[in-house]
């Protein structure tokens, strides 16, 4: 009942207690009898409030009773970790030579292509000293020939020469051996006839002539002994002509090793040259470049950094204690702090071997010997996709694990 319908209703009672108010008491026991209804009004209002705020109680009650019992099933079935990072490889660009920025053709934000030309470094010194190293290689290369061509002149002159002293020799050396049978014919005829002679069986003038034909082919004897030693002179000599060619052939060997090395020093020079031109690893997005065009990098000096969007991962540092529960290949379910509304699909694709105490740059010392016993953490990688490029490295993620229990 409102009260509307209740105002309704006493409204022609009040016109007839009016009425009979002026009569005398029985207006007045009319208006004691109107009494009781004017105060059951706020009486049923009351109890209204108390019925809703029941069910509202009981509502939330009821509320609290189911998120407690999703909030234990939740920790027995998962490892929840609230302060895990989205991550990926940066690559850090830098300098393998020094020089002056001529051009940076990308910035911030831009998508990268493997092979896509980064930063370009004044590179005329280098190309100067490339052509140098070209103009000694082919200086070397015409010595090398005019030497090759002085070794094929002189093999084919000291081949006939030594050809033409060794028949010479030869022949020395066969008519030396004629005379040499002569010699012996006149020397025996000359013996025999100085027996002869002194059992005057020939004339003295018969013996003179012997000995001046034994005497005469002494002197051819010399003379063929002369002859073949001179044949063996010109063949020593053609010889020795001919061994320049093993000089040669030496500095020609010489050369060919300087070329080598001039060769090496041009694929050096090539690769500074080349790496003049820094060119995108991988592809990629660039997340910052600190270099600017007309500024001197030297050799190792950092230039930009990039990173793939397409190759990321989660890294949560799990409880030592809840550590047993993590799986390889268990599922994740991971919640992004930027976006309330996304939940991605990650796996387990690697438990850390130490604690992250392990990898601290400086190390943690106890020489005072108190102890405060801390629970560690060991990192878990989980693998996870890209979601239109909207997941990024360094974002906060809350991650769910669930626990495969046997």
């Amino acid at each position: 009942m409102n009260d509307k319908s209740v105002t309704q209703r006493l409204e022609p009672q009040d016109d007839k207690q009016t009425g009979a108010s002026t009569d005398g008491p029985a207006g007045v026991q009319n208006e004691a009898q109107a009494k009781p209804h004017e105060g059951s009004l706020p009486h049923g209002q009351s109890r209204l409030r108390r019925s809703i705020g029941r069910v509202l109680l009981g509502a939330a009650v009821a509320i609290g009773v189911a998120g407690l019992i999703y909030w234990v099933y939740g920790r027995y079935t998962n490892v929840v970790v609230y302060d895990a990072r989205i991550k990926a490889d940066m690559i850090m660009i830098s300098s393998r030579i020094d020089g002056w920025v001529t051009e940076v053709p990308i910035s911030e934000g831009s998508e990268l292509a493997v092979g896509q030309p980064l930063i370009m470094i004044d590179h005329r010194d280098s190309t100067l000293h490339l052509r140098e190293i070209d103009a000694q290689r082919s200086s070397m290369q015409a010595e090398r020939e005019r030497i090759a061509a002085e070794v094929h002149m002189i093999d084919q002159q000291t081949q006939g020469r030594i050809d033409a002293s060794r028949a010479a020799l030869t022949a020395a050396q066969a008519a030396k051996a004629g005379i040499d049978t002569e010699l012996e014919q006149i020397r025996s005829d000359f013996k025999r006839g100085q027996s002869l002679l002194a059992k005057k069986v020939i004339s003295r003038q018969r013996w003179e002539s012997l000995r001046t034909d034994y005497r005469v082919a002494g002197q051819s004897v010399l003379k063929a002994e002369a002859d073949v030693a001179q044949a063996n002179a010109a063949v020593i000599e053609a010889q020795a002509d001919r061994q320049r060619m093993d000089l040669l052939q030496g500095r020609i060997a010489s050369l060919r090793f300087d070329e080598e090395r001039l060769k090496t020093q041009h694929q050096r020079q090539q690769l500074d040259l080349a790496d003049r031109i820094i060119k995108a690893p991988s592809k990629g997005k660039v997340d910052r470049v600190f270099i600017d065009p007309g500024e001197y990098v030297a050799r190792g000096q950092r230039l930009l950094l990039l990173h793939d969007p397409s190759v990321i991962w989660v890294e949560a540092n799990i409880k030592e204690t809840d550590i047993r529960d993590v799986k390889l290949g268990a599922k994740a379910r991971i919640g992004v702090d930027a976006y309330p509304d996304l939940e991605v699909v990650g796996e387990v694709v690697r438990i850390g071997n130490a604690a992250t105490n392990q990898f601290a740059l400086l190390p943690s010392p106890n020489p005072s010997g108190s102890f405060t016993k801390i629970t560690q953490r060991l990192p878990v990688k989980i693998s996870i996709p890209q979601v239109d490029g909207l997941l990024r490295p360094g974002m906060m993620v809350e991650v769910e694990i669930a626990i495969a229990r046997d």
